[in-house]
């Protein structure tokens, strides 16, 4: 099987399908078929890849190489059984890195999981060859055949278990997730004031580009990691929306304490 993925198809139209969609479409690596629930999306995501498309999962093109299941997390399970009736030989994979393998239950389809790490959003393509790809599968030859594919798009190919992903995928959350609330907060505060968030844009590409060179933890600037509390009581009363106070208080308490809590030496170092 290593290798002889051709027949690829696509089930899901939002954020990371799109992406994907795009990126085999520049390796020239085309899309068979795609799958929406709603017409609107599927047509869009088919005539962006030149591909059929369906709406119903009963017509999904049978026996294909490779179907990708790129659905909301809480239907992931249903979605991918019902697809790994109709793959015959093929690889039914789905793209969630907190849902484990385990989620296809006992069907006897080959299956994995495929799991591209990088925030994803129709109004922005992502360059494939940066980010890195999590494989696993139900079988040596099945995970072969996914390594070698995903090294169509990226060098960065790793294998990595159900449980350890739960991990990967946390860690996703805090780095960006969390991250970007941040930025939407601070947009907020901006925006209070008349500034747009671009003058925000070189103080970020810093923070973010002293990571390739240090430790997040040694990286680490600003009152709370002063212990500037003068600044940080300041501060706090300029503040008045609640949601926004409350995450202040939870990201300045964080810094304050990390060191006594992660055990990374104590606060007088």
């Amino acid at each position: 099987m290593q290798g002889n993925i051709e027949r690829i198809v696509i089930v899901g139209a939002g954020n990371l399908a799109t992406n994907l969609g795009e990126a085999l479409r520049r390796e020239g690596r085309g899309v068979e078929q795609v799958f929406s629930r709603t017409r609107e999306s599927a047509a869009a995501l088919a005539e962006r890849l030149g591909c059929a498309y369906t709406t119903s999962l009963e017509d999904i093109v049978r026996d294909a190489d490779l179907y990708i299941v790129s659905v909301k997390d809480e239907v992931v399970g249903e979605v991918a059984r019902k697809v790994a009736e109709r793959a015959g030989d093929g690889i039914v994979v789905h793209t969630a890195g907190s849902i484990p393998m385990s989620v296809f239950g006992e069907t006897h389809a080959r299956h994995g999981v495929f799991y591209p790490m990088q925030t994803f959003s129709k109004q922005k393509m992502v360059n494939f060859r940066e980010l890195s790809i999590f494989v696993e599968a139900s079988d040596e030859d099945a995970l072969a055949a996914l390594e070698h594919f995903a090294h169509m798009l990226t060098g960065n190919v790793y294998r990595l278990d159900s449980e350890q992903r739960r991990y990967l995928h946390l860690a996703a959350v805090f780095a960006c997730n969390f991250a970007n609330h941040c930025f939407t907060l601070a947009d907020d505060v901006l925006a209070s004031q008349g500034l747009p968030f671009n003058v925000m844009m070189p103080l970020i590409r810093e923070t973010v580009g002293k990571l390739a060179v240090m430790a997040p933890r040694d990286a680490q600037t600003g009152p709370a990691a002063r212990g500037d509390l003068n600044v940080i009581e300041a501060q706090r009363q300029l503040i008045s929306n609640e949601l926004s106070l409350t995450v202040y208080d939870a990201m300045t308490n964080g810094i304050l304490h990390y060191k006594t809590y992660t055990n990374h030496g104590s606060k007088d170092d």
